[in-house]
């Protein structure tokens, strides 16, 4: 299909730049497996699931993948000189205990064989090498102990707020809470999975009452959420790969929940395309524990969802195409439009839709 099928017209603000508060109180569209569209909140979602119903949810934890550091250059005698230049990266991928990929920028300031120094908040100094350079990416090693790490991660690093929030204001505290989820927890993700921030305790609370269980599965996102397809047909589209893990206990409850004619909802789309990813076209659940670059597009017949909470997404983007094999590109398009009109806000800080997937015919 050609890329520009899956582009709409987003006015800028209704860009969310702070989440809705209580979270549970964002926005919802109910989009029926008809098509139909029902103005809702996120608290009003559990009058769409029945007992024995299950919700799959991202348990993984956005690492302070921001940092700022400062260029250093070997000076022509040999020793180390200050250049000045400030250096913004993102981690992007782990490659070793302390080797990472990572966005930089400006780019251009830096080059093979640099040394960024980073400045922590307890006053100590750490100097990361760079490995490799190709246009705005880089290797760096901080030469470091996994552990020591990670530890460095918490003193230097920062919440990686996606460009369209933090190209308006700067993260700030509250950004530490309001960008990682209820479930967060095993470290990993250089981005939140969003669908996950609108749940509250009170929202969990209500769901278990009405008998419906929480699964987990662990999906660590990559910066590659946000990188814009360029190709002009998604044929020539290569999506970036993610780990993630699927236990043997989870596989074995979600295939019980479908063999009991009950509903599988995916919290976000990461939890789908892991679950999707771990699904055999005879729709049998198996344990998963790899790599995935799993590319859902209209066409995709989907094996184990039913159901999908997910936030509003880019025009032209992987995930609004993901959206729209689920619930049919005609459909996403007047979900988006009367998104648009009815002032829903979008992305990562915005309000949500819940999917129900598609009738054959729709």
């Amino acid at each position: 299909m050609q890329v520009e099928a899956f582009d709409f017209d987003l006015p800028d603000e209704l860009i969310a730049l702070r989440p809705a508060s209580p979270r549970d109180a964002a926005k919802l569209l109910h989009v029926s497996s008809d098509g139909q569209l029902t103005d809702k909140i996120i608290l009003d979602m559990t009058s769409y699931l029945s007992k024995g119903d299950v919700l799959v949810v991202n348990d993984t934890r956005v690492i302070p993948a921001k940092l700022t550091g400062t260029r250093l250059r070997e000076s022509s005698d040999g020793s180390e000189q200050n250049q000045g230049a400030q250096i913004e990266l993102n981690l992007i991928e782990r490659q070793g205990s302390s080797i990472w990929k990572c966005l930089l920028k400006p780019a251009k300031k830096v080059k093979l064989g640099d040394v960024i120094l980073f400045e922590s908040k307890d006053g100590g100094a750490f100097p990361a090498t760079v490995l490799a350079r190709e246009q705005g990416e880089a290797i760096i090693d901080f030469n470091l102990s996994l552990d020591k790490m990670d530890a460095l991660l918490g003193l230097i690093g920062s919440m990686p707020l996606p460009p369209y929030i933090a190209g308006k204001r700067t993260p700030d505290e509250k950004d530490n809470h309001d960008y990682q989820t209820l479930f967060a927890e095993h470290d990993g993700a250089v981005a939140a999975p969003t669908a996950g921030l609108h749940f509250t305790p009170h929202l969990q609370a209500e769901l278990e009452a009405k008998g419906v269980e929480i699964c987990r599965v662990t999906l660590h996102v990559g910066a590659g959420t946000f990188l814009p397809v360029k190709a002009e047909n998604t044929d020539n589209h290569k999506m970036h790969a993610e780990w993630g893990e699927v236990k043997p206990e989870v596989a074995d409850r979600l295939n019980n929940v479908k063999r009991g004619g009950h509903k599988i909802c995916c919290v976000g789309t990461t939890s789908l395309r892991l679950l999707e990813s771990a699904t055999r076209d005879n729709g049998v659940i198996e344990p998963f524990a790899d790599t995935t670059d799993i590319f859902i597009k209209p066409g995709y017949r989907f094996r184990a969802a039913d159901m999908l909470l997910t936030n509003f997404h880019l025009p032209k983007s992987t995930l609004f195409m993901l959206v729209s094999a689920f619930s049919g590109l005609n459909t996403m398009k007047k979900a988006y439009d009367y998104a648009v009109q009815n002032k829903y806000r979008f992305y990562s800080y915005g309000d949500a839709c819940l999917l129900e997937l598609a009738n054959k015919d729709n």
